[in-house]
């Protein structure tokens, strides 16, 4: 099942931000996150807030009318961030399956955000999707529609691996799915897990090979976690599969790294490589690098000039607030300065620019030459003022950022 919602404070009804968040909006960059909670089977690794439609079986959420619900969040967000609101930089519509919707209403969402916004002329906008769930016909409607950027869910190249992760989709279809992509004029990108139960290395070494072969745009590779409260923790538990060993994981890890750096693809985040800085995702960099951003969506996290918020997670009250007037944030919070900083090497060390060695407290700087001697920081880099992460060192980022934050 999908994890909890946090705790936090209560959110107000019309979803106002105080008026500190606002005083900087548009001298950040600006994103928008669309969540579209349907899929067509639950993923037994899967602990996203994601619903089967026969889970859903109310009314106030289908896949006819989630469209409008979504656009009803748009209108409030363009309301609540007012006359001076910044055109959007960044589209980014995750789930899910968002192409369980129609092309079409893909589209009318964006073309809703184009209208209340504004989008950048060279706004990245792009929309997940799983292979099995297009066709050249939907990819071109979707190009047409100003979708630049499709992230494919490849997952495995290996029946074995992906039987494991309860994926439903042909291997074959991947190929044809990036053919698809490709001809509508749009940059693609294939997502990866390594670290599945029963995955050994030269199966990982297979879909690696099998992805490098699709000449994507970009890699996504994520180390698979269990998620308490999922059907593969249970199998976990009960022993019935064996639960991923963290050399195993570095080993494929390094593996990844080696075959996508030899075939021209740049680390640029953890686990992400990229043909070239074009081709990074500028969405998820907004992220990384603490920009702004809405979250459209049952379960959406959003972030505004320092406060963070959060959505009712089920898709009947999102819509049945939004139909009611009312926003449909669940609970805010109100970051501290010393919270804003820690978030701020946490995510920064990730990237491969790293951080300025001045961003860390003294404290902090006082760890970095032995994180040099520990092979963890890489030295050059930081006689030129940079905090930068050697291969090690992104295996073991975590030890990393608790020891230039002091913890």
């Amino acid at each position: 099942m999908p994890s909890a919602l946090p705790d936090g404070d209560p959110a107000p009804r019309d979803g106002a931000l105080p008026t500190y968040a606002l005083a900087g909006l548009g001298e950040r960059p600006f994103g928008i996150y669309l969540h579209v909670p349907f899929c067509s089977v639950r993923c037994g690794y899967c602990d996203f807030n994601t619903y089967t439609l026969p889970e859903l079986g109310q009314q106030g959420a289908s896949l006819d009318t989630y469209a409008d619900a979504a656009m009803a969040e748009i209108d409030l967000a363009a309301t609540v961030l007012g006359d001076d609101r910044p055109r959007v930089d960044t589209v980014f519509v995750g789930g899910g399956t968002p192409t369980m919707l129609r092309s079409g209403d893909l589209v009318r969402m964006l073309d809703r955000l184009r209208e209340r916004f504004g989008l950048a002329d060279d706004a990245e906008v792009t929309t997940e999707a799983n292979p099995d769930s297009v066709t050249p016909e939907s990819l071109r409607e979707l190009a047409d529609g100003g979708f630049t950027r499709v992230s494919l869910g490849m997952q495995s190249a290996v029946p074995h691996v992906l039987r494991t992760l309860d994926r439903t989709h042909d291997p074959a279809n991947v190929a044809r799915a990036v053919d698809g992509v490709r001809a509508a004029g749009m940059q693609v990108s294939v997502d990866l897990i390594y670290g599945t139960p029963g995955e050994s290395l030269e199966d990982w070494r297979t879909s690696l090979e099998a992805a490098v072969a699709l000449e994507p745009d970009h890699v996504s590779a994520y180390a698979l976690v269990v998620e308490q409260g999922t059907r593969l923790a249970a199998q976990v538990r009960r022993g019935e599969v064996t639960m991923p060993d963290d050399d195993d994981e570095a080993d494929k890890y390094e593996l990844a790294d080696e075959l996508l750096t030899g075939t021209g693809l740049g680390w640029y985040e953890i686990s992400n490589w990229s043909r070239d800085e074009a081709t990074r995702c500028r969405h998820n960099e907004g992220y990384w690098r603490g920009g702004d951003w809405w979250g459209v969506g049952p379960g959406a996290h959003s972030h505004v000039g320092g406060v963070r918020w959060w959505n009712v997670k089920h898709p009947n009250a999102f819509a049945q607030r939004l139909s009611a007037g009312d926003s449909p944030a669940y609970a805010r919070e109100e970051l501290t300065a010393e919270q804003r900083h820690d978030e701020e090497v946490l995510l920064g060390i990730r990237l491969v620019e790293g951080l300025p060695r001045d961003a860390i407290s003294p404290a902090g700087r006082s760890a970095v030459a032995g994180l040099i001697a520990d092979g963890l920081l890489d030295g050059p880099a930081a006689l030129r003022g940079r905090l930068v992460l050697t291969r090690r060192g992104r295996l073991l980022a975590d030890t990393v950022v608790r020891r230039l934050l002091g913890w």
